[in-house]
């Protein structure tokens, strides 16, 4: 019995707990913008999506992607350091190198793309979308080296064809 009663304590103390995390994450309200200038709402809600990415690597990367596309280039990087720093997959580079060729940093991305291929190389929607990338971007060797090994994984994959396909019109991957 005093085990029982043991396990429901701690059961109720757990729940306790994770009610009371739950309820201190930031909720939005449009106090955090009616009647502030744009920037000042745009970080009145970007406190708020901080705290609601928690430790979430792709929430924070978007907040950071908003910091870094609005001017504060050094906030967005801070944010990006500490996702990078830790645990990270090929897909969080991928998210990173796509924020960068938003900014024009193409040197940043090339830098995150290359990562993320080295992580995973064998990724065909990847090698002909950081491919169709580096083609925009002046590379058609490197391009068409990425294209090749994307069409020998996928050879019928449209989304592939079509990344490709626009890199040599100026158009970026969706």
């Amino acid at each position: 019995m005093k085990r029982l009663q043991a396990v429901l304590v701690g059961a109720a103390f757990l729940g306790g707990v994770a009610v009371g995390i739950a309820s201190s994450v930031a909720k939005s309200n449009a106090s955090l913008f009616t009647g502030k200038a744009p920037k000042d709402a745009a970080l009145a809600l970007l406190g708020v999506a901080q705290s609601q990415a928690e430790s979430g690597s792709w929430e924070n990367l978007a907040v950071g992607r908003a910091y870094y596309l609005m001017g504060d280039r050094a906030g967005g990087q801070a944010i990006f350091d500490r996702v990078m720093a830790g645990k990270v997959k090929e897909s969080d580079w991928m998210r990173l190198g796509r924020i960068y060729v938003e900014a024009k940093e193409w040197d940043k991305a090339q830098a995150a793309f290359d990562k993320a291929l080295s992580l995973d190389p064998k990724d065909a929607e990847k090698l002909a979308e950081i491919g169709a990338d580096y083609n925009l971007h002046g590379n058609r060797a490197k391009a068409e080296e990425l294209f090749a090994r994307s069409f020998q994984l996928k050879p019928d994959q449209v989304w592939n064809t079509l990344n490709v396909a626009g890199s040599y019109v100026g158009i970026r991957p969706q």
